[in-house]
């Protein structure tokens, strides 16, 4: 049985990308492209994370290696796998470099576990990463690979997705677990500069903040018909009248339709005016899914107006987070404690994940019918669904954690100073769904605002500026001792 995974991506026309951007972009995207293709002179770019769907890191992976591929530079896409237990120390390992050290330090036993497991990954990547290949490691789950990479002539960069912007005890285990795996690596990047370890020389660190794509299923225009057909098939809007198509177009460029229901849970549906508050995430404790629900039931409930929605995905798809179906499994049981006023208000929404562009199409018409998105993290890495919110015209009511802060501006929507402050969240909600006008105001500005900063052509262009320096020079030496 394989244990690395071959992600097949179609590829996707960059030109499709000329009349939202602009002339000037897209040729500045085009001169990076043939500099980038000169450079490699016929190696190749390998991404390597441990999970092809569920996550933006894998959302982003489908698209960058699509557009990459149209610009003809050789690009793959693999994916390692482990045991529970590799993931269950993975997990902890995202839990504590967002400062939770819930589960306690990691000691020489799972060390051991997890560089035993990536040795086993190792084996089966040579098979296709050659002396001079470019592997771009993606967060924790593959930090272990860095070295053993190296060591046969691959350049490796390690890219963290995630981080806070502080340190604790539960940070510096975390870092001080992965560090001895980091050495091997040429590069490091990170979507902000404070997540970056004080250890790490400055002059490998690039900072590439992430993106979102206007035509992919999760982005792309659908008219309130559509939407409406497919929140209908999903099973989350009451009264939605005649059926439309619930059509989207995949990444290959085929058209389909929506035919999967979602899992809800809820006592009462919204019909199709009434305002909703939306929040899409991972049932991750980090994204306080609970705190979303309990400040809507205490403030916006009583008295005021609208429905929420806390959609995530089918706990039993996300193959590298243990800890989904347990914190979906609380969510479930503080719902059913909540008042009936509540509950017939109140909807938990699963979605399925075993086509990752119908649930994407899912996304996209849940945001789109929204009036306000949350995302009230206790802690993010960058949290894209910010601005995949912003870009269909949402305000967001967002923490003031992480990547949250750099894509909410002012004027596109509420940033909230302290994450767990229930009740300023909830004023905050109650606000915008009875002041639509405003919602609507701030909704605008945030999607001028993604579409000058966090759409795919600056993305690419800064990882042309990190490749240029990698190709340009000699590869480090793998030193045992530790990095410099």
């Amino acid at each position: 049985m394989s244990l690395v995974k071959v992600v097949q991506v179609p590829r996707r026309p960059v030109s499709l990308l000329e009349p939202v951007i602009g002339d000037a972009r897209y040729r500045r995207l085009a001169r990076a492209a043939d500099q980038v293709r000169r450079q490699l002179g016929g190696r190749a770019i390998w991404n390597v994370n441990s999970t092809a769907t569920g996550g933006g890191v894998a959302e982003m992976l489908q698209v960058l290696v699509g557009y990459v591929t149209d610009l003809d530079i050789p690009i793959g896409w693999l994916v390692v796998t482990g045991d529970a237990e590799f993931f269950t120390i993975t997990k902890r390992l995202h839990n504590q470099i967002h400062g939770d050290a819930a589960g306690g330090p990691l000691g020489a036993a799972e060390d051991q576990h997890y560089t035993r497991m990536l040795a086993a990954n190792t084996v089966e990547l040579l098979d296709r990463i050659r002396p001079g290949d470019i592997a771009l490691l993606h967060d924790p789950q593959t930090a272990g690979l860095a070295r053993p990479l190296a060591r046969v002539g691959a350049r490796v960069v390690w890219r963290c997705h995630i981080g806070v912007d502080w340190e604790n005890e539960a940070t510096r285990a975390a870092w001080q677990f992965l560090r001895p795996h980091l050495g091997g690596a040429e590069r490091y990047v990170f979507s902000r500069r404070e997540y970056v370890p004080s250890w790490l020389p400055a002059d490998r660190v690039s900072i590439i903040s992430p993106s979102i794509d206007p035509f992919s299923p999760k982005n792309q225009d659908l008219d309130t018909a559509t939407v409406r057909a497919i929140l209908a098939t999903l099973g989350v809007l009451d009264g939605a009248g005649p059926r439309a198509p619930a059509r989207f177009v995949r990444r290959d460029g085929d058209v389909d339709v929506v035919t999967r229901p979602a899992v809800v849970t809820a006592d009462g549906r919204p019909g199709p005016e009434d305002p909703v508050l939306l929040q899409v995430s991972r049932w991750d404790r980090l994204k306080d899914m609970a705190g979303v629900m309990h400040a809507f039931a205490d403030r916006v409930v009583p008295g005021g107006t609208g429905y929420l929605m806390l959609a995530g995905p089918s706990v039993a798809d996300v193959s590298d987070d243990p800890e989904g179906a347990a914190v979906y499994g609380e969510c479930l049981l503080q719902w059913r404690d909540l008042p009936p006023a509540a509950r017939a208000r109140i909807m938990l929404v699963t979605l399925p994940l075993d086509d990752i562009d119908e649930n994407a199409a899912m996304v996209n018409a849940l945001q789109r019918h929204a009036t306000v998105i949350a995302q009230k993290s206790l802690a993010e890495g960058f949290g894209l669904t910010v601005s995949e919110g912003m870009w269909k015209s949402r305000p967001v009511i967002g923490s003031a954690v992480g990547g949250i802060v750099a894509q909410i501006a002012g004027g596109t929507g509420i940033l909230l100073p302290d994450p767990r402050d229930l009740a300023a969240f909830g004023q905050a909600a109650r606000f915008l769904l009875t002041d639509q006008a405003e919602a609507a105001r701030l909704g605008r500005a945030a999607h001028a605002h993604i579409l000058e900063n966090y759409l795919g052509d600056t993305h690419l262009i800064r990882y042309a500026a990190l490749l240029g320096t990698l190709t340009s020079g000699r590869p480090a030496r793998d030193e045992t001792t530790g990095l410099p």
